[in-house]
C-alpha cells in the first residue's frame, strides 16, 4: 500500500534531519539550472540562424533532426562512454533533451516570421540592432517561450536518468537509495519533489512569458 500523507511527511522530516534532503535538492536544482542555461545558449541562436540562412541550415538542420529521433535518455550510455560518470554527463544529457526542442521551436518561429515587417524595416532603413530587437526578436519570443515552457518539463525528466547513474548528491540519489532499501514514504517525498520543482519551473517560465509578451496583448486589444 502506498504510504499517507503524514508517513510521507515523516519521511521528509527525517531526510532534512539527517541532513540529505537540503543538499540533493540544491544539487539537483543546480544541475537542471545549469543544463537549461547551456541549452538555450546554444538552441536559440542557432534555431536563429538555421531558420534565417540557407546555408546554415543544411549544415546544421539535418543533424539535428537526426538527434531529435533518437530518445535522449537512449544516449546516457554512449554519454557515460565518452564523458564518464560525473557532472559533465549529468549536465550534458539534460543540454541535449534541451536544446533540440528549443532549436525547433525557435526555428519554426523565424519561418513563419512575417518578412513584409523586416521589407518596411529596410525601406525605412533602420538600424540592424533595432530591426533585429524589436522586430525579428519580439515575432519569434512567442516561440521561444513556448519551447522554453516545454524544455523545463524535459529538462527533470532528464535529470531522473542522468542521476540514476552514479549520483552522490540529488533527487535522483534519495530515490535510489529509498528503492535500495524499500523505503516506498522516501521514494514517495523524491516524486513529490520532481513534481514540486517542475510544476515552479514552469510556473516561473508563464511569468516571464507573461511579462515578455505584454506589448503584444496590449497591441491586441487596441
Amino acid at each position: 500500500m502506498l504510504p499517507g500523507p503524514a508517513e510521507i511527511a515523516a519521511a521528509a522530516f527525517s531526510l532534512a534531519r539527517e541532513g540529505i534532503l537540503v543538499p540533493s535538492l540544491l544539487a539537483s536544482l543546480g544541475r537542471v539550472v545549469c543544463g537549461l542555461g547551456l541549452g538555450i545558449a546554444l538552441g536559440v541562436p542557432l534555431g536563429l540562424v538555421s531558420g534565417a540562412s540557407r546555408i546554415v541550415e543544411l549544415v546544421f538542420d539535418r543533424p539535428v533532426q537526426i538527434l531529435r529521433a533518437i530518445p535522449f535518455n537512449a544516449l546516457a550510455p554512449l554519454l557515460i562512454i565518452l564523458l564518464g560518470v560525473g557532472e559533465t554527463m549529468k549536465i550534458s544529457l539534460i543540454v541535449i533533451g534541451v536544446f533540440v526542442p528549443l532549436y525547433l521551436n525557435t526555428r519554426s518561429g523565424v519561418l513563419h516570421f512575417d518578412t513584409k515587417l523586416l521589407e518596411l524595416s529596410r525601406a525605412y532603413r533602420m538600424p540592424w540592432p533595432v530591426v533585429a530587437w524589436h522586430i525579428l526578436l519580439k515575432g519569434v519570443l512567442p516561440s521561444i517561450l513556448t519551447g522554453l515552457r516545454f524544455v523545463c518539463a524535459i529538462a527533470w525528466i532528464a535529470l531522473v536518468t542522468c542521476e540514476t547513474v552514479n549520483a552522490k548528491s540529488g533527487i535522483g540519489y534519495m530515490l535510489s537509495r529509498a528503492q535500495t532499501f524499500a523505503r516506498m514514504d522516501e521514494e514517495m517525498v523524491c516524486i513529490l519533489l520532481y513534481a514540486i520543482m517542475g510544476l515552479t519551473t514552469d510556473a516561473f517560465v508563464r511569468l516571464l512569458e507573461k511579462t515578455a509578451t505584454r506589448w503584444k496583448r496590449k497591441g491586441e486589444l487596441h
